[in-house]
């Protein structure tokens, strides 16, 4: 499975406003998971078996709830079992399509 997630607090909490410090601890518990991931400005991705990827969200958001009283969670999962390394091959689907254009 392939799950991209973002996470971030709100509300009172030890934040400045900026969600940033939040967001690295988030990101450092999905890259110490040890599963394959990819940050953006938007979203992280994570793959992997289901429960795995989605223990490694859960603690994401625990980590995050310290620095606000609430925690934002949008998700978005390409489910589809019988596949690995989908995190690199849907890219390189999609690049190759983009060169077969030109």
């Amino acid at each position: 499975m392939l799950v991209a997630f973002s996470v971030a607090p709100s509300g009172t909490g030890r934040s400045d406003g900026s969600v940033h410090d939040a967001v690295a601890e988030a990101v450092r518990i999905v890259r110490e998971s040890g599963l394959p991931n990819r940050t953006t400005s938007m979203f992280t991705e994570i793959e992997g078996e289901w429960d795995e990827v989605f223990r490694v969200i859960r603690d994401a958001c625990d980590a995050v709830a310290d620095y606000g009283s609430r925690v934002s969670l949008v998700l978005k999962a390409d489910i589809r079992p019988g596949y690995t390394g989908e995190i690199e091959a849907k890219l390189d689907r999609l690049e190759a399509a983009l060169e077969n254009d030109g």
